[in-house]
């Protein structure tokens, strides 16, 4: 009865997913000189045709070049790419699924061989190594713009959402940390301080889409440098953070994490996960991810490994207590595309495991 209650549609705004499951943003860098070809829309009606209710996309860079590298990550600038975009949209939608893009700004982590001089709060890396340039407080309406002009031609083009990327050590996310923001102007120093910028992007966001136009937000405590780093240490932080992201025009909240079932706070709670905090703080539906379906957690593979799949018991009975509304799905999908069609029947056994090796020839 409750993998039943996992293909009820859910409503958010004007958008209406069929059932319960994502497919998670996987960046590919697929699209030459930004552009999604054809094989780009196949890749992702298979996930639709293969039961995905909402596909979220790999992340697209905004409109800049020190935005995003390299350039065969897709954008949503110029005719030869809305084109292709109007492709991946009429596949999806011709499966019955809905689709959501996700913006994304790399900050002090983009890739700065091609001499574009990378942007953040405070030009450090996740590291804490100098890298590229502060933003001066007079740019950072510029780049709110962008976000926002990016949204706006998504909902212009016919996707049913947007996704702010401020996960995983990214611009919006560098701004959250504070071992990348170090600023001592107003969007720096306190929590609320470093919240203040990306809340800008989200009210930017929101104006320019309108007040029915799903807004999504992604967030994590870890990053590409540091797993163990942390933006919220304890529940009042989080709600401090996403009280902020909520009031600006957030929708919907992406919490993502390496497994989906692990308590963030467990002096506080020995159960709850972060999806279960962020919906319990904030009253928001939220997406949970990390690992559904795979006994191993996101980036733990070794060379050659095959992860075997995992039953979705855990994933069920969060979903019973409330923890989330939806599910995100990554590599699990990867290595089959009918994965939820194939949990819905029950028939999971065409599911052999995840190669690593075959999940970079579906990125590709």
């Amino acid at each position: 009865m409750a993998i039943d209650d996992l293909f009820r549609p859910l409503t958010v705004r004007s958008l209406t997913v069929p059932n319960r499951f994502a497919m998670a943003p996987m960046t590919r860098q697929a699209s030459p000189d930004g552009v999604p070809g054809p094989d780009v829309a196949e890749y992702y009606r298979r996930r639709a045709a293969g039961g995905v209710g909402l596909i979220i996309t790999e992340g697209i860079r905004l409109p800049d070049p020190a935005a995003g590298y390299p350039y065969a990550i897709p954008t949503l600038a110029g005719d030869d790419v809305l084109a292709g975009w109007a492709r991946v949209l009429d596949a999806v939608h011709g499966e019955g699924a809905t689709i959501a893009a996700q913006l994304w700004h790399q900050g002090a982590q983009r890739d700065d061989s091609d001499g574009v001089v990378p942007v953040s709060p405070s030009g450090v890396d996740g590291l804490g190594v100098p890298k590229g340039r502060a933003l001066g407080p007079d740019e950072l309406p510029r780049v709110a713009e962008l976000y926002a002009r990016s949204a706006a031609t998504a909902r212009d083009i016919g996707f049913d959402a947007i996704e702010l990327h401020g996960a995983h050590g990214y611009l919006l996310d560098q701004f959250l940390w504070e071992r990348t923001n170090l600023r001592t102007d107003g969007y720096g120093g306190s929590l609320a301080a470093r919240t203040r910028f990306p809340a800008e992007v989200v009210a930017a966001v929101r104006a320019a889409v309108g007040p029915d136009y799903p807004v999504i937000f992604r967030f994590s405590q870890w990053k590409g440098t540091d797993y163990s780093a942390s933006i919220a240490d304890e529940p009042t932080q989080l709600q401090e953070i996403l009280g902020a992201l909520t009031e600006a025009g957030v929708d919907m909240l992406h919490p993502s994490t390496r497994r989906h079932y692990v308590p963030a706070f467990p002096d506080h709670d020995r159960e709850l996960s972060l999806a279960g905090w962020s919906k319990k703080v904030t009253g928001l539906p939220v997406i949970a991810v990390g690992s559904v379906g795979l006994e191993t957690q996101f980036r733990s593979e070794k060379r050659g490994q095959v992860i075997q799949p995992a039953p979705v018991d855990r994933l069920v009975e969060q979903f019973e207590a409330g923890e989330f509304d939806i599910a995100a799905i990554g590599r699990a999908l990867l290595a089959d595309p009918a994965w939820v069609n194939r949990l819905r029947s029950g028939d999971l056994s065409g599911f052999s495991g995840y190669d690593p090796a075959t999940a970079l020839a579906a990125l590709a």
